[in-house]
């Protein structure tokens, strides 16, 4: 395990936090708590945040040992934290790091050869810490399911390694009971020639709060990094993704949306790319979609594009939020559907599109009936 911070200049901390970052990169790590300043809406990392909720995993003490967790398809063993942590980056706020020091063994999980998938399944209750890490081998071909439930408070970290000529597909599905509270930092590696697709799914729970970090350390290495979420009843969701393309010729797509609906909903998608001078034939995209279903919510959307080299095939950012589109709800009344059931599906539709990329027939079907139940709730309390 790392334990030190990223930079020398731990040595300042008193006041790190005061100085502006002035590329993504350079943003202060490390896996002591006490190296981190009480969050506060002052620091950019933690300015759209409910602060006061996250105060359980900020302030309070955390359960760092073994938890209700089981796993088809691979073999699962738990390790100590030193022997398999950091390989894959290191915490870069408060929560990442209580996380990191008060877990006691890491669940780790290799992935090997080609053939069924692997299903990871965890039940969270109490106020807990925990440390998964997942292995695709050199040349490995497999998906990867995480299924999360229960009420509980969890902080934790994620590292997922992708080895050489590897495809791992790894589906986070955050299908918490209404008062959980989930905050999660993904930090992902992809090695030379190898190719990650990463779907986030948040569909409920009382706050999600996930940031995947994706690191493109080799030549040819690719990552395709997807979320959709559903908030409403004052929900807050949060993604803030980071990719960083340091190998020559990497590629990398990312595509969030979301639709909201609720007084005091409140979704957030934060998307950097940082471009570095040595990553010569980038192609890379950022986009995220909001749909707001009523009054009352909000979205917040901030894409970012650093390059450091001119040398690319190509990078570009989007993001966009609005109501549900005139036009195609007239379409669909002119042919005989109800405004009701019109909204329905053009909503249903939009998230779909993520869904989809799944291909997992029994993982789309349970998540589209979920999403057609939350709508037709909506319409039923119209």
């Amino acid at each position: 395990m790392v334990e030190h911070t990223q930079a020398a200049a731990a040595a300042d901390t008193a006041a790190w936090w005061e100085s502006p970052v002035q590329t993504r990169n350079e943003r202060f790590a490390s896996t002591n708590p006490a190296d981190f300043p009480v969050p506060s809406a002052r620091q950019p990392e933690w300015r759209y945040s409910p602060l006061d909720a996250l105060g359980i995993l900020t302030d309070g003490e955390l359960d760092g040992g073994r938890y209700d967790i089981s796993v088809d398809g691979a073999e699962l063993t738990w390790v100590p934290l030193a022997d398999v942590a950091g390989r894959a980056g290191l915490p870069e706020d408060l929560l990442a790091a209580r996380a990191w020091t008060s877990t006691v063994e890491a669940a780790h999980v290799v992935v090997s050869g080609s053939g069924e998938g692997v299903t990871i399944r965890r039940t969270i209750d109490g106020v807990r810490a925990a440390h998964l890490v997942i292995e695709f081998a050199p040349n490995a071909h497999r998906h990867v399911v995480i299924e999360n439930n229960g009420a509980g408070a969890l902080t934790e970290n994620v590292e997922i390694i992708v080895g050489e000529n590897a495809t791992g597909y790894v589906y986070h599905l955050g299908e918490w009971d209404d008062q959980a509270i989930h905050a999660a930092a993904h930090f992902a590696t992809i090695g030379k020639g190898g190719s990650l697709d990463h779907i986030l799914v948040s569909l409920s729970g009382a706050i999600q709060r996930v940031n995947p970090s994706f690191t493109l350390d080799g030549e040819y290495a690719t990552v395709v990094s997807s979320g959709v979420y559903f908030a409403d009843r004052g929900r807050h969701v949060e993604h803030q993704v980071f990719v960083h393309h340091k190998g020559a010729n990497t590629r990398s797509n990312v595509l969030y949306k979301g639709a909201l609906h609720g007084q005091s909903t409140h979704t957030v998608w934060i998307g950097d790319v940082l471009i570095g001078r040595d990553a010569i034939g980038t192609d890379s995209y950022e986009a995220n979609r909001n749909l707001i279903l009523s009054d009352g919510a909000r979205a917040d959307s901030v894409p970012n594009l650093e390059i450091e080299t001119g040398d690319i095939a190509g990078a570009g950012h989007a993001s966009a939020t609005g109501r549900l589109d005139d036009d195609h709800l007239f379409y669909l009344q002119a042919r005989g559907i109800s405004e009701t059931e019109a909204r329905r599906l053009v909503a249903l539709g939009f998230l779909l599109e993520i869904v989809n990329r799944i291909h997992i027939p029994a993982v789309e079907e349970r998540l589209t009936s979920k999403l057609a139940d939350a709508l037709d709730e909506l319409e039923n309390n119209a």
